[in-house]
C-alpha cells in the first residue's frame, strides 16, 4: 500500500467524521500483521525498541504488540461502530478475535495476560483487564452481542480475584503483586462497573462502582488540586502523588455516571471540581497559545472521555473546546510522511522519520470521533 502525507489545508476542511475514518483505517493498515489478526507495537513494525511499562522490567518489543497498545485499536474500533454498526461490525468482530490471543485459561480465574498466549506466559495486569473488560461491554452496547456482556463480566470477576481489605479495598497492578492499589486498575475497574450497571441494571454493579468509586476519592484524589494520584503504596501506606491525566480521567468519567445513575448532585459537583483541577494543572500552552498537556496522547483521550461525558451533561464547552483546539492544530503541523499524528502535538519535535507506537496512533481516530460527536456532526 502507498501511504502518502495528509494535506494540512485539506485537512482543516474534511469533517471530524471523515477525518476519522480516514485515520482509522490508516493505522489499521499500517499496523496490522495480517499473519497472526494482530497489530505491531510500532510503525515501522522493524522498530522493536525496549518498553518500560512493565512491573518488574523492561521488555523489548515483539513481533507482535502488547495488550494495552493493541487495546487502542479496539477501543476506535467500537467507538467506529457506534456510529455505523454495519460499516464497522466486522472491524469489532476481528478485535474480539485479536484480543481472545490474549486469553489466559492456565491461571484460575481465567484473564488477560501481557502478551499472546501462543507466543509465552506473561504476567496478568488488572489494569489491561479493565481495559478489555471496558472494550468489550462498549461491543455490547453497540451490537447487543449477549457473549461480549459474559465476557465484560468474566473481566469484571478476574479484577475481583484481587481485592483485599487492606486500606479498606482496592485492587492491586498486577496479579501476585501487592505492593501497590494505583488509579490505574482501580479507575477502569470503576468505569467497568458502572457501565455493566448501565448495560445490565443490576444494582450489584451499581453498588460495586461506587465502592471503587469511594476508595478513589478518599484515598486517591488531591482534595486541594482536583486531580488523581497515581497510587497508594501497600508498603508505606503513603500516596504516591505522580500525575497522569487519564487517573483523573477515569474519576471524572464515573462521578458523571454516578449522577447520571443517581441523581445525587454531589457526583456532578465532583465532576466538575475534577474538571476544572485538571484543566489548570495539566493543560499548558505554547507562544502562540496552542493548548497541550505533556502526557501520553491516549492519557489525554481518557480525560477527554471524561470532559465529553460531563459536556453532554452540562452543556460548558470550556473542556472539550481546549482539547478540541490542541488536536485541529496536531492535525494540520504534527503529521508525519506516512500520515500519523506526533506524539508531540505541538509539532515542535520533528518527528516526521520517526517510530510511532501503536498507542498513540490508535488514540486518535476516537478523539476525530468524539469531536464529531460534540460538534454535532453525528450523534453520541
Amino acid at each position: 500500500m502507498v501511504v502518502t502525507a495528509f494535506s494540512s489545508q485539506l485537512k482543516a476542511q474534511t469533517p471530524y467524521k471523515e477525518r476519522a475514518e480516514e485515520m482509522f483505517q490508516l493505522v489499521w493498515d499500517l499496523y496490522r500483521v495480517p499473519q497472526y489478526g494482530l497489530f505491531s507495537e510500532y510503525y515501522p513494525s522493524e522498530h522493536k525498541p525496549n518498553l518500560t511499562y512493565f512491573n518488574d522490567s523492561d521488555k523489548q518489543a515483539q513481533e507482535v504488540s502488547y495488550l494495552w497498545p493493541m487495546s487502542g485499536i479496539f477501543s476506535s474500533a467500537v467507538l467506529m461502530g457506534s456510529m455505523d454498526p454495519e460499516k464497522y461490525g466486522v472491524y469489532i468482530d476481528s478485535m474480539v478475535v485479536a484480543m481472545e490471543e490474549y486469553y489466559d485459561t492456565s491461571r484460575v480465574p481465567f484473564g488477560y495476560q501481557a502478551y499472546p498466549v501462543r507466543f509465552e506466559k506473561v504476567d496478568r495486569y488488572y489494569d489491561d483487564n479493565g481495559l478489555v473488560g471496558i472494550d468489550y461491554i462498549d461491543s455490547y452496547m453497540v451490537t447487543k452481542n449477549p457473549h461480549f456482556l459474559e465476557k465484560a463480566k468474566q473481566v469484571m470477576t478476574f479484577i475481583l480475584s484481587g481485592w483485599d481489605d487492606r486500606f479498606e479495598g482496592a485492587v492491586p497492578w498486577v496479579e501476585g503483586t501487592r505492593d501497590q492499589k494505583p488509579a490505574c486498575s482501580n479507575g477502569k475497574a470503576l468505569v467497568l462497573a458502572l457501565k455493566l450497571y448501565e448495560a445490565t441494571g443490576d444494582s450489584y454493579y451499581l453498588d460495586l462502582g461506587k465502592r471503587f468509586y469511594d476508595w478513589m476519592d478518599r484515598y486517591l484524589k488531591d482534595p486541594v488540586r482536583g486531580v488523581v494520584w497515581n497510587s497508594l503504596s501497600t508498603v508505606t501506606g503513603e500516596v504516591v502523588p505522580d500525575l497522569y491525566t487519564y487517573n483523573t480521567g477515569t474519576l471524572l468519567q464515573a462521578a458523571v455516571a454516578l449522577y447520571r445513575f443517581t441523581g445525587d448532585k454531589e457526583y456532578l459537583n465532583n465532576a466538575e471540581f475534577l474538571a476544572e483541577g485538571s484543566y489548570k494543572v495539566f493543560f499548558k500552552y505554547t507562544d502562540e497559545g496552542i493548548p497541550y498537556i505533556s502526557d501520553l496522547p491516549w492519557f489525554n483521550l481518557v480525560l477527554f472521555r471524561g470532559y465529553h461525558d460531563l459536556y453532554d451533561v452540562t452543556k460548558n464547552s470550556k473542556y472539550v473546546d481546549t482539547m478540541i483546539k490542541g488536536l485541529d492544530f496536531a492535525l494540520e503541523h504534527a503529521v508525519d510522511q506516512a500520515g500519523l499524528v506526533y506524539h508531540d502535538w505541538t509539532g515542535r519535535t520533528d518527528e516526521r522519520n520517526k517510530p510511532k507506537w501503536l498507542l498513540d496512533s490508535s488514540a486518535v481516530p476516537e478523539f476525530l470521533i468524539r469531536a464529531a460527536m460534540i460538534r454535532g456532526e453525528i450523534g453520541k
